[in-house]
């Protein structure tokens, strides 16, 4: 969590109307947010040479970073971690902050969150985190709670506002129900009951958690049990937003007032949900790699909520 208040937005910034009406090429190893008129649009983390200027609040997510991971699928998660910091700080219009969706770590080892903070930290944004199933391995489970989690409830879930948008980070990865699904609990739920209690059902609200709050995949573990006892008590807010990370790939659905987004990993890709024997990293060739991490192209019409995703490979 960060301790940071993002309640004055970065100037006044005009989003480029060619690419905006076209459509814009970003690096898929994170999703760059603008919220305006109270709608958050993912405009995508554009690259420094086609760099739109996006309206109002911008902030930035990027997932699974997996820190330690070195296995076939990608033996330098380190590398790729470091290329998408790399066209973060290449960005001329700075975001107002980045959240991450968990999973920094591959074990939950120190020097792994040493190496993941050196290298996020070199973008120079403040950072908000919740956690992944894999941050929280090691024997007491306190080293994600003494370097994220000050000030936040329970095992790491916490609010903050900015330029209006309410944001919640919710923690679904510590008591996994069976097949590996997500889990809030009763303490969590009672208190996103509470914290959403009186606002007014015109802010926009923006929830991230690491497994998706819908369900995906529940043969894989992609989803959250209670996750639809979340959701009530967003009904009726005219605009909410769902980030997460785990699946390792973009997923999105729009279900009334509710957008659900699924991000990539800066990692490892893994396979399209019910292709492979189970979940879990996925071998490609290595020229691949980056095509599979990395560029996707959106189509955004002012007035449009439903975004089109085309996944586009960095490389071929």
């Amino acid at each position: 969590m960060s301790a940071f208040d993002h309640d004055h937005a970065h100037g006044d910034p005009r989003l480029s109307r060619r690419k905006v009406l076209e459509c814009m090429t970003w690096a898929g190893t994170g999703v760059l947010w603008s919220i305006a008129g109270g709608v958050p649009h993912a405009l995508g983390l554009i690259d420094s040479a086609q760099a739109a200027e996006p309206t109002g609040l911008t902030f930035l997510q990027i997932s699974d970073s997996h820190i330690g991971f070195d296995k076939p699928a990608n033996p330098n998660a380190i590398g790729t971690l470091e290329e998408a910091i790399g066209r973060i700080k290449a960005m001329p219009v700075k975001p107002s902050f980045m959240i991450h969706t968990g999973d920094i770590s591959h074990l939950s080892k120190a020097s792994e969150f040493d190496d993941a903070d050196r290298i996020i930290s070199q973008a120079r944004l403040d950072v908000h985190y919740v956690p992944g199933e894999h941050d929280f391995i090691d024997e007491e489970v306190k080293l994600y709670r003494e370097r994220y989690g000050r000030g936040t409830k329970g095992s790491g879930w916490y609010s903050f506002d900015a330029s209006g948008v309410h944001f919640i980070g919710l923690v679904n990865v510590v008591d996994l129900k069976a097949g590996g699904l997500g889990n809030l609990g009763a303490e969590q739920l009672a208190w996103l009951e509470d914290d959403l209690r009186g606002r007014s059902k015109s802010t926009p609200i923006v929830v991230f958690a690491h497994i998706p709050l819908w369900t995906v995949y529940p043969t894989w573990g992609w989803g959250t049990e209670d996750g639809a006892r979340a959701l009530d008590y967003l009904k009726g807010f005219g605009s909410v937003t769902v980030l997460n990370g785990h699946i390792h790939q973009v997923m999105q659905k729009v279900e009334g007032n509710v957008t659900f987004h699924t991000a990539r990993s800066t990692a490892f890709p893994q396979p399209a949900p019910g292709t492979a024997p189970s979940p879990g990293p996925m071998k490609v060739a290595d020229d691949k790699l980056r095509g599979l991490l990395g560029i996707a192209s959106i189509i955004f019409k002012p007035g449009d909520e439903r975004l089109a995703i085309i996944d586009t490979p960095l490389q071929g």
